[in-house]
Formats: structure tokens, sequence, C-alpha cells
């Protein structure tokens, strides 16, 4: 008896699992939906295909749709689409939607959902909010190294039309959160209105990139480094980008200044993490980065030991911000806060000095767009605080002779000089004494493996600027 008491308790847990479904059910769907367009649901449950057969939602004939699923008990990701990523759904203003999220307990389940809006077909929300200077670069910007594409805004100072200026870029990620509630699911930075108010107060301006996620790779092209999770390890290839693909077109499509101390990157959370792996790992590229709430728990001591291991080659600036209420999953300490903390301590370990970043922990500070938008104008005031505005033209804005890695074993290579830059060399001991010439390119590197231990001092002569100085250690 006892047998068959347990066999039958098997057997209906058993038929419960083959007939537990989740039900999605659409009870609306935005008025400009073309006539006879199937709806699809793509998610964890069918490898995100948003034109998936087996996941065409089924109308009802009162105006609604649904499908019924059997997916693993668990959280489930979804979205509906039209039959591609570039007809998926978007938020009440036709901007991007984040995944949807159910936590499915493995019981038979109905949600009850409304379709906002079609992302190619735009919302009715209402006017954007994005400045007249803001306009879109492109919508389908190829990604050759993930082959992909993407959609790149671009923020261009009030007078870039009415002057020959030229000015420093500032990349950004998450774009559709930087200029436009219209386009952002959480709120916007405003950094078009930011930059806008301080141009007007006399600043110099910036070019901002924004480069839009892809909310399906969001995760995986903003770290280098996978997490078991919930994936990531396609961060170098969205660098490769960055450096290889999309700075020289905008530095040969606009009036930049290409040079490391007049380039910066930024972003928030995977942002932040992906800002200050790029900060890092291409210090020839960036001097500047903006980390905000940055999500380093993602790859646990990665993002420190990259930073330690990757020592400083030229002068820096680098923002950190958090807030105090930061989320911290139940934790009564904030990770947020002591992750950003280490990799602030990491810098120094890689010769950064105290002067080369600023660390804000502000008190009523979330995890949200509008502490950044809040906070961003402080943020760029600070990282571009050694740009040298004035009346004079900023491309004649000096150099600074920097080495690196200092100290030195056998080669030392130079930064924050021209890179096509033919330089005088003169190498001293610290009594004076004139130990070495030479006459070489600024990106060649330059034996010192015959110097004894001590302290020493290079000199070089820049075309149009003269001599610069700079000390370098050899242990």
């Amino acid at each position: 008896m006892k047998k068959l008491f347990l066999f039958c308790l098997f057997l209906a847990s058993a038929l419960q699992t083959v007939h537990s479904q989740l039900t999605l059910r659409v009870t609306a769907i935005p008025i400009n939906t073309p006539q006879g367009a199937n709806i699809h649901a793509a998610g964890t449950f069918n490898n995100w295909n948003p034109g998936d057969p087996a996941t065409i939602l089924t109308p009802s004939g009162t105006g609604q749709y649904q499908i019924t699923l059997n997916p693993t008990p668990g959280e489930v990701k979804f979205k509906f689409t039209r039959g591609s990523w570039a007809t998926v759904e978007g938020n009440a203003n036709g901007g991007f939607l984040p995944d949807r999220i159910v936590n499915y307990n493995g019981q038979p389940t109905t949600i009850d959902l409304t379709i906002l809006s079609w992302e190619d077909l735009g919302g009715t929300g209402g006017n954007g909010t994005a400045a007249p200077n803001v306009v879109l670069l492109d919508n389908d910007f190829y990604i050759p190294q993930l082959d992909r594409y993407r959609k790149i805004w671009i923020y261009l100072p009030p007078d870039y039309n009415t002057t020959a200026k030229k000015y420093p870029v500032l990349y950004m990620h998450d774009g559709q959160n930087l200029f436009d509630q219209n386009t952002s699911a959480f709120g916007e930075w405003e950094v078009d209105e930011s930059l806008n108010t301080l141009h007007a107060q006399g600043d110099w301006g910036c070019i901002v990139v924004g480069i839009e996620n892809d909310g399906q790779f969001r995760l995986d092209e903003y770290s280098p480094w996978v997490n078991p999770q919930y994936g990531g390890g396609q961060g170098d290839e969205y660098l490769s980008f960055l450096v290889n693909t999309l700075k020289p077109y905008i530095d040969a499509n606009y009036r930049t200044l290409p040079g490391r101390l007049t380039t910066a990157i930024a972003g928030s959370s995977m942002g932040g993490l992906i800002s200050m792996y790029a900060f890092s790992e291409r210090q020839d590229i960036f001097s500047k980065a903006g980390i905000f709430s940055p999500a380093f728990w993602f790859a646990d001591n990665e993002p420190v030991n990259h930073v330690a291991s990757h020592l400083k080659q030229g002068s820096a600036r680098v923002y950190f911000l958090a807030g105090a209420d930061e989320e911290n999953n139940g934790n009564q300490s904030n990770y947020v806060v002591e992750d950003m903390q280490a990799v602030a301590d990491a810098m120094t370990t890689a010769g950064f000095t105290p002067s080369e970043k600023s660390f804000n922990v502000i008190s009523d500070g979330k995890h949200s767009e509008w502490f950044w938008a809040r906070e961003f104008p402080d943020a760029y005031e600070w990282l571009f605080a050694d740009f040298t505005t004035g009346s004079n033209e900023p491309s004649t804005l000096k150099s600074t002779l920097e080495i690196y890695p200092n100290p030195s074993q056998n080669w030392i290579y130079f930064s924050g000089i021209p890179e096509n830059s033919a330089l005088e060399l003169e190498i001293f001991r610290a009594d004076g004494t004139l130990l070495q010439q030479s006459k070489q390119s600024a990106t060649e590197p330059f034996w010192t493996g015959d110097l004894p231990a001590g302290f020493y001092l290079v000199k070089a002569l820049i075309p149009d600027e003269g001599w610069k100085t700079a000390p370098f250690i050899r242990p």
C-alpha cells in the first residue's frame, strides 16, 4: 500500500510537470500595428529567435493574442516582435523597452500584457526631448567585429556649425538613454541640456557620441569577462569597434581633437565596467573615464586585477560615482561602492596619483538615470578641467611628455605628444651629465637596458613646441 501511495504521488507530480504551462496573453496592441502582422514571442525559451514560427501568438478575434509555453521553471525573459529585431516592441514613446521578466514557478500561469509600441513605428507619447544639436548619425552603423548593426547618436556643441573650432570627444554607452526621454526606458541623462547650459556659461564644448545598446547583447558586449550566469565575453570586440571603427569615422567626419588627452569614455552600471576596461586597456586612446555606479561585481576580481596590471602610460582623469543607496541584493554592505573603491585603489597600484582620480559617493544616490543625469555636469567639468579653453583654437593644446612604464627595466615609451612627431631625445643623469642622444619618431620605444640603476631625465624636442622634459627611474 505504501509503495502504491508513493507511486501515485510521483505520477501526480510528473503529470503536473508535463502539463504545467505559462500563457502570455496580450490584451492590447498599438493602434499603428500593420494589419495582418504576426506577433512573435522571443526569449530564453527559444534562444531569442525573433521570427520563430513556433512562437507566433494566436489572435482570439476579440483584439487579444496569446501563446502557451512550457518553459523551465525559473526566470523567463522575453520580448514581443513582428518577426525581427527591427520590429521589436518599445516603450510608451516608441523607445527601447528592457526585457520582460517572469519568475515562473512551474505552475499553470496566465499573464496579461500590453504591447505599448513598436520601435520601428514609434510611439504616440509626445515630442522628443533631444536638443536640436543632437542628431542621429546612423540607424544601422555596422560593427564588423561583431557582425551587428547599431544606432549611433551624436551631440554637437551649439557653435559647431558657426565656427571652425575643434572639440574633444566623449564616447558614451547606452546611447538611447542620453538625450531623449522618448528613447529611454528609465529616463534620460539630459547630456545635451547639461552641455548646452555649460556652453552658454563659457565652456569650450565637447562632441558626445552615444552608442545605443542592443538589449539582447548588452551584457555580452559590456564585459570582456564571462559571467557564468549572465554572459559577457565580447568586450574586447566591442572595444575594438570603438577604437578601430567608430573613432576613426568620427575623427574623419567631424572636427575633433583626436589625441588621448582630449578623448574620454563614460557609462553607467555595465557601461561603467566596460568604460574602466577600455580606459586601462587602451590608455593610448583614452585619458579620461567617467565610471558611474559600475557593475564590477559582474566579473568578480577581474576588473581590479586588470587595472592593477596595466601600468600608467600617461596623465589621466577618472571620475568614480556611486550612490550610498545603490542596490545591494539584500546585503548589509554597499557592494557597488566597495568594488569601486577596490578598483580606485588598483589605480594607485598601477602608478596613478590621487589627483588623477575623483571618488564620489553621494548620500541620496541610487542606481538610476535621474541620479546620473544630476551628477553628469560635475563629472564632465572635472574630467575636462585640464582642457584649456580661452579664446584661442585648442588645436594648439600643448603636449606633455610622458614616459611609461616608469620605473623602466629595458624600454621606455612616450605618450602625451603627437604620434607623428619626429623627436630629438637627450638622456641626462641626475647630476646633469648628458649620456645619450637620439632622433626617432614618437611611436618608437627607446632602449634603456644598458643604463645602471638610478634617476634619469629625458629631454625631447617636439616640433613647433620646443623642449619637453620628463623623469624616469631605472631600478
